[in-house]
């Protein structure tokens, strides 16, 4: 018998976001259930709930979605999901917390494509530089290139701080080190500019990081990449449909917002789409995210 599929979507916020819930439907749930005001603590109860209710042969065809804006929170309630299940009742569950995890895997595809075209360089030993890191998208993306084997470096647009707790969640959690600096200022962003060979701009929405005067002092950049598409770029002369195209006042190229989205929006409708054709149920995050992003920038 033909079952429907569900996907629960849970979310701490008090809103769900419409974005993913017509993601998720136009990938092809047949039915899809925000929850709001979720607390790591009731996320159990959820997926018992939605996992008893139906026979074990219809867990492949129910779904859990983790929401929200904090990439670390969002780890915990996947955790937090996985330990609830009994078998044989199984679910699938994917987190994606404010399209974080699709994103991130998305320009770091994007970059290491770029690297290995354009200069026959890997990610591995590569000098990278985040700013927006303390947002969670520069958090994903600093564990993701981390785990390539870059030498990463956090920028705080702040202080030093803020980056320094992000840099010990990230060393706690997954076992990798990154360099937490303090950007500050400009002259403090122009010194670390100095030795970066990739820069990645995750700032907040129409604030601009860098300078053309800063990327043009910044001389032995190779790649820069910013998922900023409201202006000003977060990148400055760095155009939204970028696409590996050379950037002002560098020898790099440069790939823009629109350019990364693409592909952000084809690995997450895909991940959605691999949970409803899945003949068991199966757990995606962040490393699911970027193995399907790099298979669709091939």
């Amino acid at each position: 018998m033909s079952r429907k599929t569900i996907l629960h979507m849970l979310t701490p916020l008090r809103q769900m976001s419409p974005f993913d819930v017509n993601m998720a439907l136009d990938a092809g749930y047949d039915a899809v259930v925000p929850y709001t005001d979720v607390a790591l603590s009731d996320v159990g109860n959820l997926v018992q709930d939605a996992i008893f209710s139906r026979p074990p042969d219809a867990g492949v065809a129910t779904g859990i979605f983790i929401a929200g804006k904090d990439a670390p929170i969002a780890l915990d309630m996947l955790n937090a999901a996985k330990n609830a299940m009994v078998p044989p009742f199984e679910i699938s569950v994917f987190a994606d917390p404010a399209g974080s995890f699709t994103t991130a895997a998305a320009m770091v595809a994007k970059v290491e494509k770029a690297l290995l075209k354009h200069h026959d360089r890997k990610l591995e030993g590569a000098s990278v530089v985040i700013f927006g890191a303390t947002g969670v998208v520069g958090y994903c993306t600093a564990v993701i290139t981390a785990q390539q084997g870059a030498n990463v470096t956090i920028v705080g647009h702040d202080g030093i701080e803020r980056v320094k707790a992000v840099a010990t969640s990230i060393r706690q959690r997954f076992n990798l080190s990154v360099e937490p600096a303090d950007g500050s200022n400009e002259q403090k962003k122009s010194a670390i500019l100095q030795n970066t060979e990739v820069v990645l701009a995750a700032a907040k929405a129409g604030v601009q990081v860098l300078s053309t005067a800063q990327l043009g002092k910044a001389g032995k950049l190779l790649v820069a990449a910013d998922v900023n598409a409201v202006p000003p770029a977060g990148i400055e002369g760095l155009k939204v449909n970028a696409n590996d195209e050379p950037l002002d006042a560098t020898e790099a190229v440069g790939i823009g917002p629109l350019s990364i989205g693409n592909v952000k929006y084809k690995t997450q409708a895909g991940l959605f789409e691999q949970m409803i054709r899945a003949k068991k149920p199966v757990i995606f995050d962040f490393r699911d995210a970027f193995a399907l992003a790099r298979e669709l920038v091939k």
